[in-house]
């Protein structure tokens, strides 16, 4: 289990690490991360703070793929994208000489730069935790396009490899099998999904069979009916199915969100002795509660909270409400509803984001009362 926390020092942002135990600092990994800045992987160092050793990570001007994914689907180019950017690491840590199974894969530790959509990676040296690259893959599977079969596929098709082969399959297979993605590829994924499917249970390969799918291919794709035939292909439909579901039912209930609540009051009757035991009946008073509202120094209306979830920021269509201040982050803070509750977090922002006055570490979390004063960058509001 990893010891992760976001601090801010001088003018960057940062992820650490607290280590178990205090490192061998001259061995060759620590050396080589502290001296050399190589490419696809976060900047780090070696730090000591109270007799403790920790890693620090700049994430400067990223964002985590949790964060920027949660909410929106991952597109078949960004596949592509993001496989491209491993091989070019992969290749790195080879000129290196350094491991990539030291490569922690959580969604929550891949970082996307917001303008040149590069990615970086979080390396940890000498790294003895769990395999997690099968993590990131559970991520895909519930967050891409299920509008494209071609990429559910494919996605899945990975997935079954690498839970076959483990970190193997991150060595060369991963890299050719993302070719699939091109448009005229996809019957052809589909019959060798299948070909491989059948020789594993069977010893040798039916003709008949994978001509067969290769021709659903071509169409829809559409889960085949035969039940002496439950291969790949039945996997990956019901499994679209499945995500499909809870996307929709996902979204459903993020649109019907209450901006209110009703509260119950009850009525007082007086029983008449003459007409035996009298019943009673609660009568609800229904009672709109006023949703909260972020206003400018000057009592201008700027947004009212009514979305369980608003995020702030200057980039266009990624964030809800948009700020066009030079000291605004392009995706720099969100506000939340949690248990009737409602919190403000910063989200890695250059210029931070303050709650009367306190500025609030990366990723920190508070609760928000009526009358405080929110500041993004330069930007300042009233929350009411």
């Amino acid at each position: 289990m990893l010891n992760i926390e976001y601090v801010r020092s001088l003018n960057s942002n940062y992820e650490r690490i607290q280590l178990d135990k205090v490192p061998e600092e001259r061995r060759y990994q620590y050396c080589i991360l502290g001296r050399c800045q190589i490419k696809g992987l976060l900047p780090c160092s070696l730090r000591y703070i109270n007799g403790k050793a920790y890693l620090y990570y700049n994430i400067s001007s990223k964002q985590n793929l949790s964060l920027l994914y949660g909410s929106r689907c991952i597109t078949r180019e960004w596949v592509r994208d993001f496989v491209w950017s491993l091989k070019q690491v992969k290749k790195e840590l080879g000129r290196f000489l350094l491991d990539m199974n030291n490569i922690v894969w959580y969604p929550e530790q891949i970082f996307q730069d917001l303008e040149s959509n590069v990615f970086s990676f979080l390396y940890i040296p000498y790294y003895e935790g769990e395999f997690t690259f099968m993590k990131l893959m559970e991520f895909w599977v519930e967050h891409i396009d299920y509008n494209d079969d071609g990429l559910v596929d494919c996605v899945y098709r990975m997935y079954e490899r690498l839970e076959r082969n483990g970190e193997v399959y991150l060595q060369s297979q991963i890299f050719e099998d993302v070719g699939c993605l091109e448009e005229s590829k996809i019957p052809e994924l589909v019959c060798t999904v299948l070909e491989e499917k059948v020789v594993e249970e069977t010893g040798e390969a039916s003709v008949a069979v994978v001509a067969e799918v290769a021709e659903k291919a071509s169409g829809s794709l559409e889960k085949t009916e035969d039940s002496g035939r439950k291969g790949i292909l039945g996997l990956i439909d019901g499994k679209r199915n499945r995500n499909k579901r809870l996307r929709e039912e996902y979204k459903r209930a993020t649109q019907q969100a209450m901006t209110g609540y009703a509260v119950a009051e009850q009525t007082v009757y007086e029983s008449s002795p003459s007409y035996g035991r009298t019943v009673y009946i609660e009568e609800v008073a229904e009672t709109e509660e006023r949703p909260h509202r972020l206003l400018t120094s000057e009592g201008k209306l700027l947004a009212s909270l009514e979305k369980p979830v608003m995020s702030i920021g200057k980039k266009k269509d990624e964030v809800d409400l948009v700020l066009e201040d030079a000291s605004v982050s392009r995706i720099h803070a969100r506000i939340i509803k949690e248990e009737g509750r409602i919190y403000l977090e910063d989200l890695n922002s250059t210029n931070g984001t303050f709650r009367n006055g306190q500025r609030m570490q990366p990723y920190e979390k508070k609760k928000l009362e009526e009358g405080d004063e929110i500041r993004f960058g330069k930007a300042v509001f009233v929350f009411r």
